[in-house]
């Protein structure tokens, strides 16, 4: 049987990007890497230099399977174009991949009032351009590709401290937020699994199982970090709760399934002086 993901384009490649390559890599894959910088790659990941918000320049190899990642550019911020690069994309294969992952993001669903776990069958309505333009995207994705999306929230991880920092440096927040989150790690692994398994979900929500009020999150850093919990700023949005069920019948055990686990290992790492 012919392996869907013996050769790999990562379109996008950020820090994500270079995890998800380096274990297809180690598991015998072909890896490129399609970003504006190429030199800081690791030599297992073949680096294409483009940059994908103006016409290519540079010719793409034909792959197996495809992962897409794309990150607004930041004057686009409030209101990115994401389908243009898909177009520019599609265009460019020489051939459509088997299996192509497009990571959007549970953002389609800001603005949604309701105070239910959103599964992955229930429809975002978006309220702002950013939201429509992930949605967008969703949706050109599957159109020309027949994407899998998978959605991630509040990625965290070794190299992802800002909530640590603000935690420590007293910062108010919005503590009656409702917030998802998921580990870098745990989001690598289900990208591997979602381009070499053979019927993958169509659209999967990567949260751990635990989803809490930001504030609750908050006072537990602040717990592990002997410091004062944050104070309430202004209430803004309400913030919305994705369900994972489907994530965990998909991935079984989560290396962090919950923040606790996983912000106590980053604060606890070898490092851990620079938080006190």
């Amino acid at each position: 049987m012919h392996d869907p993901g013996a050769s790999v384009l990562l379109f996008g490649c950020g820090k994500v990007g270079v995890r998800l390559g380096e274990a297809l890599a180690a598991s015998g894959r072909r890896v490129f890497a399609v970003r504006r910088r190429v030199e800081a790659l690791p030599a297992s990941i073949t680096g294409i230099a483009l940059d994908y918000r103006r016409p290519f320049s540079t010719a793409l190899p034909a792959v197996d399977a495809m992962v897409v990642t794309l990150t607004p550019d930041p004057a686009e911020r409030e209101s990115p174009d994401l389908t243009g690069p898909l177009h520019r994309l599609a265009a460019a294969l020489p051939v459509r991949p088997r299996r192509v992952v497009l990571v959007s993001s549970t953002g389609v669903f800001t603005g949604d009032p309701g105070t239910r776990a959103l599964t992955e069958d229930d429809a975002p309505r978006p309220v702002n351009a950013r939201s429509r333009a992930l949605l967008d995207s969703e949706a050109e994705a599957r159109r020309l590709f027949d994407a899998v999306v998978v959605r991630p929230a509040g990625i965290y991880g070794p190299g992802r401290e800002h909530l640590i920092r603000q935690v420590e440096r007293g910062a108010a927040m919005d503590r009656e937020r409702r917030t998802n989150r998921i580990h870098e790690t745990d989001l690598v692994r289900a990208l591997h699994a979602l381009v070499l398994t053979p019927e993958p979900p169509r659209t999967l929500h990567a949260v751990d199982g635990h989803p809490a009020l930001l504030g609750e999150v908050a006072d537990h850093i602040a717990r592990r970090l002997g410091v004062p919990a944050p104070e309430a700023s202004t209430a803004g949005l309400r913030g919305h709760v994705v369900s994972g069920e489907r994530f965990a019948s998909f991935m079984g055990t989560l290396a962090y399934p919950d923040y606790r686990s996983g912000y106590d290992e980053i604060i606890a790492g070898g490092d851990a002086a620079r938080w006190r």
